[in-house]
C-alpha cells in the first residue's frame, strides 16, 4: 500500500507596493530571451547583450522561461526558510564561510562587517546546484527540495545558458564554450540564494543606519559568472555608473536582473568588467518592509583556471589582456572562490579612504574596491 504524505502548508508571501518616489532609475537594457530558441534568434541577441554589458554591466531579461506562478512559489519558499525555520534549526545549518570558502547553509544576521562596527541585518539560506536534493538542509524544508531543485536546473538551462551561449558567440567562440565549463558535471560555487532583509522584524537601530550611511551591503562585484536576481518590488539595490553615479534598479514585473562577475573579467582579460553595485536603505514609503530576495549564482567548474581566453578574435583585437593579478600565477575558479568567501565581510581593508568611502584589499592575489 502506498502512503501518501502531504506537503505542508506554505504562507504567501505578499511583497511590499512599488515606492512612489521618483528614483533616479538606472536605463537597463531588456533582452527577449523568446528569441534566443535558435543559433539564428541567439546571433541577433549579440549586440543588444554586448553593448549592455560594455555599457552597464547589467541588464534584465524577459521571456525567460520561469512563470509568475513559479516565481511567485520560490519567492514563498524563500520568505519560508527565514520565518519558519527555528533558531535552533538555522544554527544547525549555519554555513562555515570563513573554515570551508564556500556558500552552503546559512548565513545569520550580523555576520558581515559594514563600516564603523556597524554589521549586516541580511539572512540567507545558500543550497549548492549539486546539492539540493541530498537531503542535507533543515527539516522545514526537505519537502519542497524537488521543486527547488528543478527550478533551479530550469533556470540554469534556460537562462544562464542561453547568456553564456550569447556571450561566446559575442566573443566569436563556440557557442558552448563557457556552457561546458558551468554544467553539473563537476564541483563549482554554483548555487541558489534564498534572502531575508527582515527588517520588519529585524530593525536597523538609527545610530547604525546613520553610521553606515544608509548602506545595508556595500559597494562591490560578484566574483561568479552570472548572477540572476529575481526581481522584486522593494527598491534598494544601485549600481554605480561610468561616470561615478549611483542610479537605482527598477523592479521589473517577472523580470530576471543579470549582472556579470569577476570570472568574466579574467576570462576576458578586462574585455568585459563587472559593474559595482550595493543594497542601501529603501525610500521612505518602503522602509520597514520586507525584502525577500531569491538570486542564482553560477560559477565556472572549480579547476577552470582564470586567465584571459586568447583564443577568442575579440579579445586579440581589442588586446584586452589585462590582469587585477598583483603577480603569480592565474588562480582557479575554486581557489579564487574560495578566497572572496572567506575573506567577505570579515578581512580588514589594506587601504581606506573617508574622503571617497572606498576600501580597498587583496584577496586571491587580486585588488578589490569595496564601495560605502
Amino acid at each position: 500500500m502506498t502512503i501518501e504524505t502531504q506537503t505542508p502548508h506554505v504562507p504567501h508571501f505578499v511583497h511590499a507596493e512599488p515606492t512612489k518616489e521618483d528614483l533616479d532609475w538606472a536605463d537597463l537594457a531588456a533582452i527577449d530571451l523568446s528569441k534566443a530558441k535558435t543559433f539564428e534568434g541567439r546571433k541577433s541577441l549579440v549586440k543588444q547583450v554586448h553593448d549592455a554589458i560594455k555599457n552597464d554591466g547589467f541588464l534584465f531579461v524577459v521571456n525567460h522561461g520561469a512563470t509568475p506562478e513559479q516565481i511567485s512559489r520560490m519567492f514563498d519558499l524563500s520568505n519560508y526558510a527565514s520565518e519558519h525555520v527555528s533558531d535552533e534549526e538555522k544554527r544547525k545549518y549555519e554555513g562555515r564561510m570563513r573554515e570551508t570558502g564556500t556558500y552552503r547553509g546559512y548565513k545569520l544576521r550580523k555576520f558581515w562587517h559594514i563600516v564603523g562596527g556597524v554589521r549586516d541585518q541580511i539572512e540567507q539560506y545558500n543550497m549548492n546546484f549539486r546539492e539540493i536534493r541530498d537531503g542535507g538542509h533543515p527539516e522545514p524544508l526537505r519537502p519542497f527540495l524537488p521543486e527547488i531543485d528543478d527550478f533551479a536546473k530550469q533556470i540554469h538551462s534556460d537562462i544562464i545558458n542561453t547568456l553564456l551561449r550569447i556571450i561566446a558567440l559575442s566573443l566569436e567562440l563556440d557557442e558552448e564554450y563557457f556552457v561546458q565549463m558551468h554544467d553539473h558535471s563537476a564541483n563549482a560555487e554554483t548555487f541558489l540564494r534564498l534572502v531575508s532583509y527582515g527588517f520588519k522584524s529585524f530593525p536597523r537601530p538609527e545610530e547604525d543606519e546613520s553610521k553606515a550611511g544608509g548602506v545595508w551591503l556595500k559597494g562591490h562585484t560578484d566574483f561568479m559568472t552570472l548572477t540572476l536576481l529575481f526581481s522584486q518590488p522593494v527598491s534598494a539595490l544601485q549600481i554605480l555608473t561610468k561616470a561615478g553615479e549611483w542610479k537605482w534598479v527598477k523592479h521589473v514585473e517577472n523580470g530576471v536582473l543579470v549582472n556579470i562577475g569577476e570570472a568574466v573579467e579574467f576570462l576576458t582579460g578586462g574585455y568585459y568588467k563587472p559593474t559595482i553595485h550595493r543594497v542601501r536603505q529603501p525610500p521612505i514609503d518602503q522602509q520597514n518592509k520586507t525584502r525577500v530576495g531569491l538570486l542564482y549564482f553560477a560559477s565556472a567548474h572549480d579547476d577552470i583556471v582564470f586567465k584571459p581566453i586568447a583564443e577568442s578574435p575579440v579579445i586579440q583585437r581589442a588586446g584586452a589582456l589585462e590582469s587585477r593579478l598583483l603577480g603569480g600565477e592565474f588562480p582557479t575558479a575554486g581557489e579564487y572562490g574560495k578566497a572572496r568567501v572567506t575573506a567577505y565581510g570579515g578581512t580588514q581593508p589594506i587601504k581606506q579612504d573617508k574622503m571617497t568611502g572606498i576600501d580597498e584589499e587583496v584577496v586571491g592575489g587580486v585588488l578589490l574596491r569595496h564601495y560605502n
